[in-house]
């Protein structure tokens, strides 16, 4: 089971990124995506969340508005894209597997966000 972050990196306040999630070794369909935050020395705080078929999506109010999560039941990836982004998004982001109607969870390993002039 694996699953893979990646897009993260160095962007100017009001810029974007578009972070990925690549899932192997399980039914991706079958799973809620979730996407996490956590900064250094705080809690890991949930970001956007998206059903297994991609109906509904949800997002934490600091950044709704601004970021779109979707998912690729084909590719077995998730996506967030991150517009408009602030200094107070700099963490490390984590995507996060949930199978419906169990407690069985997979994390990825993390990609760092930096919002910086």
């Amino acid at each position: 089971v694996q699953l893979v972050e990646s897009g993260g990196g160095l962007v100017q306040p009001g810029g974007s990124l578009r972070l990925s999630c690549a899932a192997s070794g399980f039914n991706f369909h079958w799973y809620v995506m979730k996407w996490y935050r956590q900064a250094p020395g705080k809690e890991r705080e949930w970001v956007a969340g998206v059903t297994s078929d991609g109906g509904s999506k949800s997002y934490a109010e600091a950044v709704k508005g601004r970021f779109t999560m979707s998912r690729d039941n084909v590719r077995k990836t998730e996506y967030l894209q991150m517009n408009s982004l602030k200094g107070e998004d700099t963490t490390i982001y984590y995507c996060k597997a949930e199978e419906i109607s169990t407690t069985n969870s997979y994390w990825g390993q993390g990609t760092q966000v930096t919002v910086s002039s």
